[in-house]
């Protein structure tokens, strides 16, 4: 998988990171990352899915309700989140890789509380991984690497690879807080038995 921590850090760019990297490079990459967080998945079970952790840093701003706002996430949450997160870049991605300009969001998440079993985190994840290489697969044969993407102003440039991987890295930023909330729900089990 790639190493995002000189992104995170600001050393370098997505752009920078990403240069030199090709479609079958992001199929890969995402084989890779899907098949991580479903390894996460390997003895969970339904209870791990709907568990209440303990977050004291819970802050979503973008929470779809002010009651949400300081929620800490289940399990079922952070996979819908993630998953919605990067097929959006995937998306936008496609749209660059054909020269569209970005003109705006293209999102959808399905909402956490309708996740509550293992099965259903496992079909999301290969839902996702399908749709990630479809929009892959959308790209043309020489995709249009000069179209750019600034999501803010005087912000880093983003062509149709460093936006996919844009994705990828807010996969990777949520992978210990999925880690986390397994031990914990886990520990939990544990003191209770």
């Amino acid at each position: 998988m790639l190493n995002f921590t000189p992104v995170r850090n600001k050393e370098i760019t997505m752009l920078e990171l990403t240069a030199g990297l090709t479609v079958a490079d992001l199929h890969r990459l995402t084989d890779e990352m899907i098949d991580t967080m479903l390894g996460y998945l390997t003895e969970a079970t339904d209870a791990e899915v709907v568990f209440v952790p303990t977050d004291p840093k819970a802050k979503d701003e973008a929470a779809a309700t002010a009651a949400e706002v300081d929620l800490a996430w289940t399990l079922g949450h952070v996979i819908v989140h993630t998953t919605a997160s990067s097929e959006e870049y995937a998306f936008i991605a496609a749209e660059l890789a054909r020269g569209v300009v970005w003109h705006g969001r293209s999102r959808y998440e399905t909402h956490w509380t309708t996740v509550t079993t293992i099965a259903q985190c496992r079909a999301r994840l290969e839902e996702s991984r399908r749709m990630r290489h479809a929009l892959l697969n959308a790209w043309p044969d020489a995709p249009h690497l000069n179209v750019f993407y600034t999501p803010t102003e005087n912000g880093p440039r983003f062509n149709a690879i460093a936006r996919f991987c844009s994705g990828l890295s807010h996969d990777d930023s949520h992978l210990a807080q999925m880690q986390a909330i397994i031990q914990q729900v886990r520990g939990a089990i544990t003191n209770n038995q």
